[in-house]
């Protein structure tokens, strides 16, 4: 009850604006203290049970929340993305509690919104690469760069000793950005691009000129931003990002 009231506050708040609510991204390095979630002990955390893979080792947290989030849907325009996806399988197993928690509502005669769009982050170069399979399981990708940039190059950007080799405008970074932005516009699906990225302005029209449309920032950062891109067209954004690419792929020769 409470999550549903939280949810609809936010979404009646925001009225016929859209609001992307995560599923649980516990774990690693965003400990809860819950009855119903079980302490594991891991020696590396950030690679263990967390986000999407402990809510479906804990289906019945997974579904109280989904309940919630299916009945808060009537009041605004939510969307549900899912975090750490890394295979199909994951999405359709979220899609089959979704059918669940749907169907309960249903025999409960409990009023929700049936037509909720669900997405997914993709924080994982295993994601990136099966972004083709992915786009046809999902209605949106949210490209989380942080978690990305970390996964894909094996760094922890908070320990000090290897901290420099985090580099978000490295090519192996670049490359898995830009295969899933492809593959989201082959299929004709929204793709976003969450984290520090999107902030900057020198990412901002590498991300652009891949067919990024959509950026999340701090509201501060959203005036300066329109003001960039708007100096620019898609051909020239589009050439800037090729040839900042094709320079970091001469940088590796």
């Amino acid at each position: 009850q409470t999550q549903l009231e939280a949810y609809k506050y936010v979404l009646e708040t925001m009225g016929d604006k859209p609001v992307t609510i995560r599923t649980l991204d516990a774990g690693g390095d965003k400990l809860i203290n819950s009855v119903d979630i079980p302490v594991f002990e891991e020696k590396n955390p950030l690679m263990g049970l967390r986000a999407v893979r402990l809510s479906l080792a804990c289906p019945n947290v997974l579904k109280t929340q989904l309940r919630a989030l299916y009945r808060a849907g009537v009041y605004g325009n939510l969307k549900i993305m899912f975090p750490l996806i890394t295979s199909v399988d994951q999405v359709k197993q979220c899609l089959e509690l979704i059918a669940q928690v749907k169907a309960e509502l249903t025999a409960e005669k409990i009023p929700f919104k049936e037509d909720i769009p669900v997405g997914i982050m993709v924080e994982t170069a295993a994601a990136a690469v099966i972004a083709d399979c992915l786009a046809k399981v999902s209605d949106f990708f949210s490209l989380g760069t942080n978690d990305l940039t970390q996964y894909t190059l094996g760094v922890d950007r908070e320990n000090q000793h290897v901290a420099g080799l985090y580099n978000e405008f490295n090519l192996a970074v670049l490359r898995v950005i830009q295969t899933t932005a492809h593959a989201a516009n082959e299929a004709n699906i929204p793709v976003s691009v969450c984290g520090e990225m999107a902030g900057r302005q020198d990412s901002i029209m590498v991300l652009g000129g891949m067919g990024i449309r959509n950026l999340s920032m701090s509201p501060k950062l959203i005036s300066s931003t329109k003001e960039l891109l708007s100096r620019f067209t898609i051909q020239e954004l589009e050439a800037i990002s090729a040839k900042h690419i094709n320079n970091m792929w001469e940088l590796q020769l």
